[in-house]
């Protein structure tokens, strides 16, 4: 592998795309340090831990931004707004006939909804600032303010289109890599921002063992093994596939034969990815966002207070029930989303034309009955695997809370190493191009 890579090196192409993504992600991570004007970072830092230990959506979204939204920096949203919008687009495309048009188009629809997507990200962007700066001014107390009320309008316009301009920056940013870097550009910002935090959590394990040696010696060395194991897990079930066997008629057409070929469709155990779990979790933000905006009543008095009490805290990120909806709504957004990507009927017409078929399996209507329930069997693996992945955090905190800080879990692992696998895909590709052997012989 080391002369594989030594190879790549000297391949100048490459080395030239290799530099640029890591000139493009240092740039990302000392955006990561440039503070809002007008902002005391303490006052911020000191709120997100105490609304970490409680359970708060915004600590996740602090892991996906290496930790510059709690250090309200310029890049405090980082890609945030445009994975939203990406989100929204994705599913808009499927329910409204001009986009999906435009989607099968090819390369200039394509274009057409990158504006889009681009106009939806900034839209998105102004009203999550305007959102962050709102609990910053009021939830935190951690905006300057003045006497004088055109000052304080002029103070909150700064930091909003600070925010702005750091998404702005960020999207751009990534944009630069996919044209001249290595890999997908976004996903390649996320991962340099979730790996970011790995040196602060494992000094956090290790002033845990220091405090209390007898007791976190053993835990540490039982989380190094869990996420080792489920490191392994996850690119065992990302390289997983159920393959339906196909067989293709003869037929001659002039003086040649044509056909009579096995072959195959792969259908991957988690084909989805990460998105259901990113569906889902945007669903059960909306009671941790509501928080923002009304806080829990500290003496609660008459049934609706109680109830608003009670329902915030059932849907706090360290409760049992809101681990048990977590997981039934993963595996809902995972069945919807592969149906969005599969269509057994269009498969089956697909494989009729063609003089293909199943072996075994009549064409038509009983060829997409049988991709139906072999889809139905894969999703509900992947959607167990993508659950279990995601309510690991909400098993660590419950074993020791001491542990939450330690935010590296499931979900944030599942997107490093999808990234990850998905660059080294990348490089393998450029390497075989120039007739070089990929990085896996």
């Amino acid at each position: 592998m080391f002369k594989t890579l030594r190879d790549a090196w000297s391949i100048k192409d490459i080395r030239k795309k290799l530099l640029y993504t890591l000139f493009m992600i240092i740039i990302f991570r000392l955006g990561c340090s440039v503070v809002v004007p007008f902002l005391d970072t303490s006052v911020v830092s000191d709120w997100m831990s105490q609304k970490a230990t409680n359970g708060n959506f915004l600590e996740y979204l602090d892991i996906l931004t290496g930790g510059a939204l709690s250090q309200a920096t310029i890049f405090s949203l980082s890609i945030t707004p445009y994975i939203n919008a990406s989100i929204i687009m994705q599913l808009l495309t499927y329910a409204l006939p001009p986009l999906e048009r435009l989607r099968d188009e090819g390369e200039e629809g394509q274009k057409v909804l990158n504006k889009i997507t681009a106009a939806v990200a900034l839209a998105l962007a102004v009203f999550m600032s305007v959102a962050y700066y709102l609990t910053l001014k009021n939830s935190m107390n951690a905006v300057k303010t003045y006497d004088s009320t055109a000052a304080n309008v002029f103070v909150g316009i700064i930091i909003v289109l600070c925010f702005i301009a750091g998404t702005c920056i960020v999207v751009w940013m990534g944009n630069r890599i996919n044209d001249n870097g290595i890999g997908n550009g976004i996903s390649m910002l996320l991962f340099a921002g979730i790996l970011a935090r790995f040196p602060t959590m494992m000094g956090t394990l290790v002033e845990l063992t220091k405090e209390n040696p007898q007791r976190y010696f053993f835990e540490s060395l039982a989380v190094l093994v869990i996420f080792i194991a489920m490191i392994t897990f996850i690119v065992f079930m990302n390289n997983s596939e159920r393959r339906i066997p196909i067989q293709y008629a003869k037929r001659v057409v002039g003086r040649k034969q044509y056909g009579a070929q096995s072959t195959h469709i792969p259908v991957k155990v988690c084909m989805s990815g990460v998105m259901p779990i990113i569906f889902a979790m945007s669903f059960m933000s909306l009671p941790s966002t509501i928080e923002l905006f009304k806080p829990m009543y500290d003496d609660p008095v008459g049934g609706w207070q109680k109830f608003y009490n009670g329902f915030l805290t059932f849907f706090h990120t360290n409760s049992w029930g809101y681990a048990v909806i977590y997981f039934v709504l993963i595996i809902a957004f995972n069945y919807f989303y592969v149906s969005m990507q599969y269509n057994p009927i269009e498969i089956a017409n697909n494989l009729r034309q063609s003089n293909g078929g199943i072996p075994g399996i009549r064409p038509g209507k009983p060829t997409s009955d049988y991709i139906q329930r072999v889809l139905s069997k894969i999703t509900l693996v992947g959607a167990f695997f993508l659950g279990i992945i995601a309510i690991f955090p909400i098993a660590m905190n419950k074993a020791d809370p001491n542990l939450s800080s330690l935010a590296m879990g499931g979900t944030t692992i599942l997107i490093v190493v999808s990234v990850a696998l998905e660059t080294v895909r990348t490089l393998e590709s450029e390497m075989m191009m120039r007739h070089h052997k990929g990085f896996l012989e």
